[in-house]
């Protein structure tokens, strides 16, 4: 069967190995943020604990596109398996740090994705990818701006958690 449907699919099967790993690394996002959410959350970081809720949704909501693409062209999408998440962190800076690990490990996935397309001519994957280098661009700069937060607030100060959290939910609003 997988024959008969490969012939009716302009989906090459590299690409589509990429971007099932694409939903895979896109789920497993998902899910480190609400890891980060319920640690936030535990830890009295209402705010950023919300933030980072939503970003979770965001994630799963870039994983349910990719696998609805790979369906949707004819392919095969593979349900991700889901992987062990970390669960605690060593500090509310150390969330940020991860999360913007993440995020270039997401944005490096997409280019490899977007390499491939051109490699074998698949405009039309590339196109599609294209939401994604828009995104992640997103995605990095407000990591990036969560860590220029905790340089300009004193994390360590009376009011210094406080006005993190309040300020850090704001990013990306």
């Amino acid at each position: 069967m997988k024959d008969l449907l490969r012939r009716n699919t302009a989906l090459n099967e590299g690409v589509e190995k990429l971007l099932n790993l694409q939903s895979k690394i896109e789920c497993d996002a998902s899910t480190k943020y609400l890891a980060m959410a319920a640690w936030l959350d535990r830890n009295g970081y209402v705010e950023t604990a919300e933030y980072m809720y939503k970003q979770s949704e965001e994630e799963r909501e870039h994983f349910l596109k990719v696998f609805k693409y790979i369906t949707e062209m004819g392919g095969i999408a593979i349900t991700p398996d889901v992987s062990k998440v970390q669960q605690e962190f060593e500090s509310f800076r150390d969330v940020f740090e991860i999360a913007l690990q993440n995020e270039i490990t997401v944005t490096n996935a997409v280019n490899k994705v977007i390499a491939k397309c051109r490699l074998e001519n698949d405009y039309a994957t590339e196109e599609f990818m294209m939401w994604y280098v828009k995104e992640q661009r997103e995605e990095e700069k407000n990591a990036r701006r969560a860590l220029e937060l905790f340089d300009l607030i004193d994390e360590d100060s009376a009011c210094g958690k406080f006005e993190l959290d309040k300020q850090i939910a704001k990013i990306g609003v």
